[in-house]
């Protein structure tokens, strides 16, 4: 039996595909679950425009995530921390602070989309901004001591 899979099916196949599947598994699971449905001519005319219209969507994300990191460039972020004597900081530099940093800059950016690397003491680090599964983009991160 072929099925048209509307979900992420694990050993099965991806959203979209089509998929060759028992028929009691097909007809009393995946279709009466809502995961699926018969791989018909009509069926696959919508799962076809469907791809179509999600492909126009992507690229346009894609776009404004790739607009998004130009307009960063090459943009040094200053972030100050509190130091010790020995030049290390307390605590640690966090993706919520280059947001904020970001924000204060005219930038909006999740803070979930932000990794930094590991800071333990005054001065240049990176964090990389995950603006697409197809876009990331390096910040220059300077740790400079808070007055």
């Amino acid at each position: 039996m072929e099925i048209i899979l509307l979900t992420d099916i694990a050993g099965v196949g991806y959203k979209n595909d089509t998929v060759s599947v028992k028929a009691g598994y097909g007809r009393n699971y995946l279709i009466p679950q809502g995961y699926a449905v018969l791989a018909n001519s009509t069926n696959r005319k919508i799962v076809n425009e469907n791809i179509r219209q999600a492909s126009h969507k992507a690229e346009k994300l894609k776009k404004d995530a790739e607009d998004i990191a130009a307009s960063i460039g090459d943009m040094v972020i200053n972030i100050p921390a509190v130091v010790g004597e020995s030049g290390r900081i307390f605590g640690r530099v966090t993706n919520t602070q280059v947001s904020d940093a970001l924000h204060a800059k005219g930038i909006e950016i999740d803070r979930k989309k932000i990794t930094v690397d590991d800071v333990k003491s005054i001065g240049t680090y990176n964090a990389i901004i995950d603006l697409h599964k197809e876009v990331k983009h390096t910040v220059v991160i300077n740790v400079v001591p808070a007055e």
